[in-house]
């Protein structure tokens, strides 16, 4: 368990737009909703940045949030991140700004306040780059691509 700060950044959250927090003891992540003024369209290809109302510092270098799509909204709707997967770094201390984006056939409508992403915080190993002329040796070597086969 990770103390992160929260700074509450539309008046509406907390009052008519709940805050971020797990829905079940079980959840990997907290739902992220829409703070927009007003019903907002995407049309089919259409993106969008949308505001979350909230800011975070996580402060521990040894984590970072990743904000991700809502299953059932991609799935059913089409509206996925058009950045596929924001990461917030420890040190970003800005507003959490949502990329929508409708890869969907139809129009999709965010209604004010709407739960369009989740925020999953994860571990993060900070790696130090050696370099080398020659890798150590591995079975699959620079295999890729299906190279393991297709079952």
């Amino acid at each position: 368990m990770i103390d992160v700060e929260l700074k509450v950044l539309d008046p509406r959250l907390g009052d008519s737009i709940p805050l971020p927090e797990p829905a079940t003891a079980g959840s990997a992540g907290m739902d992220l909703r829409a703070a927009i003024d007003a019903p907002l369209t995407l049309q089919p290809g259409d993106s969008a940045l949308v505001p979350s109302g909230i800011a975070i510092h996580i402060g521990d270098p040894g984590w970072c949030a990743l904000v991700v799509p809502r299953s059932g909204l991609g799935h059913k709707h089409g509206l996925v991140m058009g950045n596929l997967v924001g990461v917030i770094d420890a040190d970003y201390q800005g507003p959490l700004m949502i990329s929508c984006w409708n890869r969907g056939p139809q129009p999709y409508t965010i209604a004010v306040g709407e739960r369009v992403a989740q925020l999953l915080l994860v571990p993060v190993a900070q790696a130090r780059l050696k370099q080398v002329t020659e890798f150590t040796p591995s079975a699959r070597g620079e295999g890729g691509f299906g190279s393991t086969g297709r079952h």
